[in-house]
């Protein structure tokens, strides 16, 4: 067993042994579809945390000649599968883990360094015969695959980093992209080759290296959507398990969504919050808030109110295409988006092209950038959310009706009212509190049309729940009737107890106080 060169599966075996693990083997029959086909170059990206290198390190355990991985992969999904014993421990694998390159490279080029500490195994498996000095990796593969028929199978992990972390060494960059597309492009001794990053490669400049690779992102991870993250099924087994609430892990860590699975959940942070025995921000405490910071700030026309709009529970319509995958040149707002997208802190609806805020954890790491300056009106909002929400609850109408007049004056110059679906944006920022206690759902569907917000309280909250109705220009009494005589509450489905039917109004002629409010109390039985 090597480093680099069939590293064997004491990683994954070890993953298997954790307090948590969550069987993703089912991932293994589909990369064995791949093997030599022209489908076998396959990228997937995803953010942080988001299992990338333990997926790697499945693969090893799998495909690595020279250790016997039968019992590790016992009982598992892969098992069931008919490929899985004709691909069990059948291939030599190179796994590069890049970002490790980089930092050991130090002055040297980093290619240099690659080569260097790979032939060096390779040596010491196939002798010397393969590798004379001045050989590259390449022409040493192309040796060995020629003589004896082996092929190999290519793990790296953390592809981008040079991208990301040298984003100024436009020639290192080039040079890279260079080595990996001799490396891997029309060369026979590739069975396989599955990258993993947290951007997409498609497009570095014009400068088109790896266009052999099938991508697997944040935008579309078409079929790999299942082993993006931990799915409803895996998390609902979880909170079972550990006896901790399931909607308030929706609530905190999924949202992520794609075409077949909707629902898809950040792993890393479902599992602290289980063996932690706590809902709290795990991913986001991994890295510091100051990188969304700087993308937030960025003076791209229009991005600010976007912001704004996903902040209150809104979506925005996004370009995804325009990226250049380049985290240094950003000239739209699309970019950016499309940027946080592949970040993770914002979740992506292909069918409909729009971007939002996936939950609550990210939610937080919005208002921890915000804090720091620049979105100082933003911010007052949300302090005094609390107690607007109190207010609602106490049914004070009046003092409603002022919070959300105060509310609309400090976000007006971000975020402008011109109809009822960017009230309910504002209405949401205003009532931003509210999200500890309630999951709130933006046009529910009713059967009857659609409620412009509901406020469902998460259980053991003790909370009502709150059916919100806007009008612009109309009144709040009618407000109220509509969602009378449209049963909205019947939509309220599971919850039984006291609700709370508030209608509010937007007058835009009456500049003292352009809001109103009624509030009424009913019981679901």
């Amino acid at each position: 067993m090597g480093i680099y060169f069939n590293p064997g599966n004491k990683k994954f075996w070890k993953a298997t042994r954790s307090k948590i693990y969550v069987d993703k083997t089912g991932l293994i029959a589909w990369t064995n579809e791949q093997i030599n086909t022209e489908q076998g170059f396959v990228c997937v990206s995803r953010p942080r945390r988001f299992g990338k290198s333990i997926t790697l390190n499945m693969l090893a355990a799998y495909y690595s000649r020279g250790c016997d991985s039968r019992e590790l992969f016992a009982g598992r999904k892969i098992q069931s599968e008919k490929s899985f014993e004709e691909h069990l421990n059948q291939y030599d694998v190179i796994f590069l883990n890049m970002q490790h390159f980089l930092i050991g490279a130090k002055n040297r080029e980093i290619t240099d360094y690659i080569e260097q500490e790979v032939l060096g195994e390779i040596q010491k498996e196939f002798g010397g015969d393969f590798v004379n000095p001045g050989i590259g990796l390449a022409d040493a593969l192309e040796r060995i695959y020629a003589e004896t028929d082996r092929q190999f199978i290519f793990l790296i992990d953390e592809w981008d980093c040079v991208m990301r972390e040298r984003q100024e060494s436009e020639e290192l960059q080039k040079q890279y992209l260079d080595f990996l597309r001799n490396l891997l492009k029309d060369r026979e001794y590739v069975a396989l080759a599955y990258m993993t990053g947290i951007l997409p490669i498609k497009k570095y400049g014009l400068h088109s290296a790896l266009n052999m690779f099938w991508e697997y992102s944040m935008t579309d991870q078409k079929a790999l959507e299942e082993y993006t993250g931990f799915t409803d099924i895996e998390v609902k087994e979880l909170c079972e398990r550990f006896d901790m609430d399931f909607h308030y892990a929706g609530s905190w860590y999924d949202g992520y969504m794609f075409t077949r699975y909707q629902h898809i959940y950040n792993p890393r942070s479902v599992v602290e919050a289980m063996v932690c025995h706590r809902y709290s921000s795990y991913w986001t405490s991994t890295e510091t808030y100051d990188a969304l910071k700087m993308y937030m700030d960025m003076d791209f026309d229009g991005l600010r109110p976007d912001i704004v709009q996903m902040l209150g529970g809104g979506r925005v319509t996004v370009n995804t295409r325009s990226f250049q995958n380049d985290m240094r040149n950003l000239r739209t707002k699309d970019d950016v988006l499309t940027l946080l997208i592949h970040l993770g802190y914002l979740a992506y609806d292909l069918e409909r092209e729009e971007a939002f805020i996936p939950n609550k954890e990210i939610v937080g790491e919005f208002e921890n950038a915000m804090s720091v300056g620049g979105w100082t009106e933003v911010m007052r909002v949300l302090k005094e959310s609390e107690s607007l929400l109190e207010a609602t609850l106490s049914g004070e109408e009046e003092k409603v009706a002022g919070g959300l007049d105060q509310a609309h004056m400090e976000v007006a110059s971000v975020l402008t009212y011109n109809d009822e679906n960017a009230m309910a944006c504002a209405i949401n920022i205003a009532y931003y509190s509210a999200r500890k206690d309630y999951r709130i759902i933006r046009e529910l569907p009713t059967g009857r049309g659609f409620a412009d917000v509901v406020f469902l309280p998460l259980p053991a909250s003790g909370k009502p729940a709150l059916v919100v109705e806007l009008k612009y220009d109309k009144s709040a009494n009618a407000a109220i009737q509509q969602i009378k005589d449209r049963q909205y509450t019947q939509a309220l489905d599971g919850f039984f107890g006291e609700i709370l039917l508030v209608g509010v109004n937007y007058d835009r002629y009456n500049a003292d106080k352009p809001h109103s409010c009624v509030i009424e109390k009913m019981e679901k039985i």
